[in-house]
């Protein structure tokens, strides 16, 4: 019914995330019935985008330059990094406004049924910033879901004994309604030791492998709460011994997960 042009332009529209056959018709007509000069400009964006936009050599975030402006600007704190998934996590961390140190973009995050194993990640890069950069602190904010957590996992126990790991905290969200939280969330929420008043945050130990000398007591790498489910959580630490036992050529442990609690003072 359609032209061949039409038909190649809805084609190439059905391609992008969250557009259907519906979606890519109803933006073709549009760009059909806008004036020719703002067609092209969509146009000449996404091939100078395409041209112009690099990976920063540094963090992995998205730039025109060699290293982009978080990471050449000396007002940060360049001992923190915050490692996420994407470009676009460290863009929603940013609009906090509440962290001050330098990122580390993974590229995506593990998962084997999909073939992304740990050298499709920029974990290398990562573990080298921290040797030669004097890095103190690796703040994890992966999803919090089954393969953000798998990850988190893997990294800690790659990261441990060399700096201190944290986990972002879960709980509810501002605005929310405890009527519509699940058990869970909530569970999380409420997880603290009586008396310590709600400026403490919780922090889970991260399960050791076998041979591990940092998993030895006094020494245990901890990291903030964040996480799916129980039942969930017990899979995913699976999973990742599994993948960091694999890598290092030896059994995964099973150990058991300890707890211990520090304070931070609530902005």
């Amino acid at each position: 019914m359609l032209s061949p042009a039409v038909e190649n332009l809805v084609a190439q529209l059905s391609r992008l995330p969250g557009v259907g056959s519906r979606t890519a018709h109803r933006l073709a007509f549009h760009l059909l019935q806008r004036p020719k000069d703002e067609a092209l400009a969509l146009s000449a964006a996404i091939e100078e985008v395409k041209e112009r936009v690099r990976f920063c050599d540094e963090c992995g975030n998205l730039t025109e330059e060699e290293r982009c402006a978080i990471c050449r600007d000396a007002r940060r704190d360049h001992t923190l990094i915050c490692v996420v998934e994407q470009p676009v996590d460290l863009i929603s961390v940013e609009r906090t406004s509440e962290y001050r140190g330098l990122y580390h973009v993974l590229g995506g995050a593990l998962s084997p049924l999909d073939g992304v194993e740990p050298e499709h990640l920029r974990i290398d890069e990562l573990l080298g910033r921290v040797e030669r950069n004097g890095v103190q602190e690796v703040v994890l904010a992966t999803n919090p879901n089954m393969t953000g957590e798998a990850t988190a996992a893997y990294l800690a126990d790659r990261l441990r004994g060399r700096v201190r790991v944290t986990r972002l905290a879960s709980g509810l969200p501002v605005g929310g309604d405890l009527e519509y939280a699940d058990e869970v969330t909530l569970g999380r929420a409420l997880d603290r030791p009586a008396g310590d008043g709600m400026t403490t945050v919780g922090y889970e130990a991260v399960p050791a492998v076998e041979g591990d000398a940092a998993a030895a007591p006094g020494n245990t790498l901890v990291m903030k709460f964040g996480g799916t489910s129980v039942g969930d959580t017990q899979k995913i630490k699976g999973v990742a011994r599994r993948l960091v036992a694999a890598r290092a050529g030896r059994p995964a442990a099973s150990s058991a997960c300890c707890r211990r609690w520090a304070t931070r003072p609530m902005s």
